[in-house]
């Protein structure tokens, strides 16, 4: 009996995943053999050093991109089996994008970026719903910038708009990408807090790709990718910790072959952990 991702408590996971691009000699491998799940409720960081597949590992489980091999599920969905017209539905109903460079609509206001999703899928919000955009609006500081454009916002402003418009629908799944590369130090540290709050008060499954790790130390779990492969699954970590790691890692010493817990041979094991 295959088991699901709601049995092992999983917002999304990908099985024995694949992803090169180009043919023969120039055939780069971004992603090779990766197993990994994105636990419900957690606060999931992806480091790893330019070209070690992260962003490439965010994008297909996000549906963004697809696989060249392997599976990948959100919920107990196989996205690696839908048309493009599914893709698109599952992903505005069921998956929120927080993006470096906020994506917002510049000739909306911000409720009207916050409100996008339901626009998309042609329907206004329920009541509840509304309650909660509401709510959103008031915790995230915008209740006075709410008819701004985003020309009008700081940067810290409009990336708190981009996280209301993420989280609006309630997902499943919210991916942020390099969600702070844009903001100054303060900005960055109020937007971390969010979506640890996003995860810690509202059960909200965020996995977020960072090069940063001051931004990685405020998720409850990181993990760190190689030559397209998951090298460690770390608990929740100091920035000093991160960033010994990741030099190590750098000049030798902290590669697959280490022998400590969360080393590339354990990594696909933790797909079915829960705590």
């Amino acid at each position: 009996m295959e088991i699901s991702s709601t049995d092992l408590g999983l917002a999304a996971r990908v099985q024995q995943l694949t992803k090169t691009y180009g043919t023969g000699e120039s055939t780069v491998r971004a992603l090779d053999g990766v197993s990994v799940g994105i636990r419900r409720g957690e606060f999931t960081a992806i480091m790893g050093p330019s070209g070690s597949g992260k962003s490439t590992l965010m994008h297909i489980m996000a549906g963004l991109d697809a696989p060249t091999g392997g599976r990948a599920w959100i919920g107990d969905t196989d996205i690696t089996e839908l048309s493009d017209l599914e893709l698109t539905i599952l992903r505005r109903r069921r998956v929120g994008f927080v993006f470096q460079a906020f994506n917002l609509v510049p000739t909306l206001d911000a409720i009207g970026n916050i409100l996008l999703p339901f626009d998309l899928d042609g329907r206004r919000p329920s009541a509840l719903e509304r309650s909660r955009i509401d709510g959103l609006v008031d915790t995230l500081g915008l209740a006075s910038r709410i008819g701004h454009r985003p020309h009008q916002l700081s940067g810290g402003q409009q990336q708190r708009v981009a996280i209301a418009r993420a989280l609006a629908t309630a997902p499943d799944l919210v991916f942020a990408d390099e969600p702070t590369g844009n903001l100054d130090s303060r900005s960055g540290r109020e937007v971390l807090g969010l979506l640890a709050a996003a995860s810690r008060d509202h059960g909200q499954s965020i996995a977020m790709v960072t090069h940063d790790p001051v931004a990685a130390s405020h998720a409850d779990r990181v993990l760190f990718l190689g030559d397209g492969r998951i090298v460690a699954d770390k608990p929740r970590q100091s920035p000093e910790e991160i960033s010994a790691y990741m030099l190590a890692s750098e000049l030798g010493a902290g590669g697959p072959g280490a022998s400590e817990p969360g080393a590339s041979e354990p990594a696909g094991a933790v797909v079915g952990a829960t705590s």
